[in-house]
């Protein structure tokens, strides 16, 4: 089988391949002279990203302690100089028991309802803590200038019966939670 000829390329032909070639070769040098990103460099973004995660883990761990205001819930007052932590905040009302921002416990009467407890532990409670303390032992593992310091930040009114504080500090103790800082608000002047 013959292979047919191939038209010959006429002089005209060559002139406008050249010219294309020619103008094709002017508009990239005139993108490059412009400052036209052709290609990313991977390695200055990696760099990049890591700085940043660096910095969000630096200032997560020296944030302060959020604590929800509530109507419910009125500290006792102490002429203390001691800065709060970061740390996972239980407050105690009349009506509830939060985690961080979070309901975790309906009270009835100031009183945790019997179906939520299991002896001395609030089950609600103990689930909610047991997934801040995970979470915290991540964040240690991560990033050594956030230890789990085992610390607990009690907010409670400052007519919580001492029997269901004592229950509430058991439960926390049940999950790792040892060193209790109860907030009070600082007295003016002091």
């Amino acid at each position: 089988m013959a292979h047919p000829k191939a038209a010959p390329i006429s002089d005209d032909m060559v002139k406008r391949m050249r010219y294309r070639s020619a103008m094709a070769r002017k508009k990239r040098i005139d993108r490059e002279a412009e400052g036209e990103i052709s290609e990313l460099n991977l390695t200055a973004m990696m760099d990049m990203l890591t700085i940043i995660l660096v910095f969000l883990l630096k200032s997560f761990s020296a944030s302060t302690v959020a604590m929800t205001t509530s109507e419910d819930v009125r500290p006792p007052i102490s002429s203390t100089r001691a800065t709060p932590r970061d740390t996972v905040a239980v407050t105690i009302t009349a009506r509830s028991i939060m985690v961080g921002d979070k309901t975790v416990v309906q009270l009835k009467d100031g009183q945790i309802v019997p179906d939520d407890l299991a002896g001395r532990l609030v089950v609600p409670l103990d689930q909610r803590l047991k997934m801040e303390v995970e979470r915290l032992k991540f964040i240690a593992e991560r990033n050594p200038a956030a230890p789990f310091t085992r610390e607990l930040s009690v907010i409670g009114d400052r007519k919580v019966p001492y029997d269901l504080l004592l229950t509430v500090l058991y439960t926390a103790g049940q999950n790792e939670l040892e060193n209790y800082r109860f907030v009070v608000v600082q007295k003016e002047g002091g």
